[in-house]
Parts: structure tokens; C-alpha cells; sequence
């Protein structure tokens, strides 16, 4: 008789109808963004230990293995017609100078998409003034922003209304997931691309 045991195997094992692996996308967003558009992923920070991550075009453009993240807010801002990282900063609101954030977001150019995300502690420092820029930038919850809250947005320079791209949740001891800290937001999307 005579015997393969390859051909048995060959012949026993299922055929292959296509990949049970789904596709992954940029920033490994569960769809494609449209033409036009740029794909993001961002997660706030996890209480004090875990910094918040930011990815652009499947580029990680903030996290704690970069070593770009601190206490406070996080941001990166992105050339709002190319995608290109223009810079990233963060900004220490409990122990640090509200005037230094306040000093880079005078800089900040029309056109230029703005990406936040907390860590620890957002708001203690942050004053009316501060608060204000950010919601010129088209966020609609910094004005209740508050101790140890989780924040994360997305936001743009000359924007003319609220940004769809935010979430924010409450400090709160009896639903915090952490103890002193809420769960971490996450949150993914597609930006229009700059136009004119």
C-alpha cells in the first residue's frame, strides 16, 4: 500500500475561503476614513500611571514609550492640510505655570488641527483665560473640566463650531474605576483634511 501521510493531511485539512483575520486600518481603526480625511486614535491616561496616547496616520505621535507625555494635558498640533506633526507639549496643571500653556496656545496658527489628552490631573491650574482658548478651539466640555477628570479632544485653530471629537468624564469616588481616578476614554475617527 502505498501510503503519504502529506496527501492525507492535504486532503483532510479545510480549504482556505479567505483570511479570518480582519483587516486593520491606520491607528487600527475598525473602518477606513474616507478620502480626504485622517485617521486618529487617542486615549486619555490611566490615573497617574499609564500616560495618554495620541496616533495620526498610524503614526504614534504621543505616548509614554516616546517619552513626549506628562501630568496635565497632552497636546500635539497637526498641519491641518498635510497631517504633519508642527509640535507636541505638555503641560503640568497641578503643579506647573497655567501662563506656560497659555503661552503655546497663543502660537498656535489658524488651520492647525489641535489633539488633547489628560493625564492625572487636567484642571487644577487652568484658569478662565485658559479655558477660554481651548473652547475657541471648539471644545465644548474645558469649561467643567475639573480635578482629575479624564478629557480627550480634538479641536482646530479657527474652527467655527463645537468639535464632534471630545469626551470627558467625571472624577468621581463612587464610579471611578481607579481608585481616585475615572476609567480611561478612548476615542477614533476620521478629520476632515484642511481645504483651502
Amino acid at each position: 500500500m502505498d501510503f503519504n501521510i502529506g496527501q492525507v493531511f492535504a486532503r483532510s485539512a479545510p480549504q482556505e475561503t479567505g483570511s479570518t483575520i480582519p483587516p486593520k486600518y491606520k491607528c487600527g481603526l475598525s473602518k477606513a476614513c474616507p478620502e480626504g480625511h485622517f485617521s486618529f486614535k487617542m486615549t486619555s491616561g490611566a490615573a497617574s500611571v499609564v500616560g495618554p496616547k495620541i496616533c495620526l496616520e498610524d503614526n504614534i505621535v504621543m505616548s509614554g514609550v516616546k517619552n513626549n507625555v506628562g501630568r496635565g494635558i497632552n497636546i500635539a498640533l497637526i498641519n491641518g492640510k498635510t497631517g504633519s506633526v508642527l509640535k507636541t507639549d505638555s503641560f503640568d496643571m497641578w503643579a506647573g505655570d497655567v501662563n506656560e500653556l497659555i503661552n503655546f496656545m497663543k502660537t498656535i496658527e489658524d488651520g492647525t488641527l489641535v489633539m488633547m489628552a489628560t493625564f492625572d490631573d487636567p484642571a487644577s491650574k487652568l484658569n478662565e483665560e485658559a479655558r477660554k482658548m481651548i473652547a475657541d478651539l471648539g471644545s465644548s466640555s474645558v469649561s467643567t473640566l475639573g480635578f482629575r477628570d479624564n478629557w480627550i479632544f480634538v479641536g482646530g485653530k479657527g474652527i467655527k463650531t463645537k468639535s464632534p471629537f471630545e469626551q470627558h468624564i467625571k472624577n468621581n469616588a463612587e464610579t471611578n474605576k481607579y481608585e481616585g481616578w475615572p476609567e480611561v476614554l478612548e476615542m477614533e475617527g476620521c478629520i476632515p483634511q484642511r481645504q483651502d
